[in-house]
């Protein structure tokens, strides 16, 4: 019985979510996809011209792994915080907090609608890339699986984000101040071997270097970091997250008034 209702009050929240991403497309698939056009023509037809290969790769091949994967973070995490604070600030949250769904089941349900949009936008974005540069997925496994958990990871650090915000200026402070830096600075359009040796080592302390990397070695089967760290960090980061999440949920902080 108890699995029965958790199913059903999964698909629920799920469903919620889905239906805003697809009535508000507009704002949610959109976007992305014109922003991610101007990266491919600028940075890649206009300044890659001049850049030449990286990596063994052209330079527009080289970034769209980067791109991608940027775009996937962006948009699980802005899903979470918009979504969740949403429900925070009109006070529906607590109806799902005194319901019997268990604490879990409520986070894996907003994560899931998070990833929805991550993987949403970052196969639009994708699909974008091949109309300026061909694509042979060398890994798709390593992918596929680097793709989905970092979405995961961002989607739990967007909750963890929105609970402690305390109003809709406090929801932009860490993707404008911490996550669009860490994005820009994990190699997106570079490689860290390229770097003087004290900001490659400085570089090595950003989490989004290894997801990219991770991602860029499954598309195009190179990385400047080791593939078994892109896991090991991932997998450090989701579990960190997924329990402060658990408390936060458990203990109702920032969110029971």
């Amino acid at each position: 019985m108890n699995a029965s209702v958790n199913w059903v009050g999964y698909c629920t929240i799920v469903r919620k979510e889905v239906s805003r991403i697809v009535r508000i497309w507009g704002q949610t698939v959109v976007p992305p996809a014109i922003t991610m056009s101007l990266y491919f023509i600028i940075f890649g037809n206009l300044i890659g011209s001049r850049i030449g290969d990286m990596g063994g790769f052209d330079y527009m091949q080289f970034i769209v792994p980067g791109l991608v994967m940027m775009s996937v973070i962006t948009n699980s995490y802005g899903n979470m915080v918009s979504s969740f604070f949403g429900a925070k600030y009109s006070h529906h949250i607590e109806e799902l907090l005194i319901s019997p769904l268990p604490n879990w089941i409520i986070l894996a349900g907003y994560v899931t609608g998070a990833l929805v949009r991550g993987m949403l936008v970052g196969g639009v974005v994708l699909a974008v890339s091949l109309f300026f540069s061909p694509i042979e997925i060398q890994h798709p496994w390593v992918t596929f699986s680097v793709l989905v958990l970092t979405a995961i990871v961002f989607a739990m650090a967007g909750m963890v984000n929105a609970i402690f915000a305390e109003k809709f200026d406090d929801i932009a402070i860490i993707p404008t101040f911490v996550l669009t830096p860490l994005t820009y600075l994990g190699g997106v359009f570079y490689s860290i071997s390229l770097l003087p040796d004290f900001w490659r080592t400085v570089s090595q302390f950003n989490p989004i270097l290894y997801m990219i990397n991770g991602f860029r070695y499954g598309m195009l089967g190179v990385s400047d970091v080791p593939l078994s760290m892109t896991y090991v960090i991932i997998g450090a980061f989701g579990v960190g997250l997924f329990v402060l999440c658990m408390y936060l949920l458990n203990t109702g902080k920032g969110m029971r008034s």
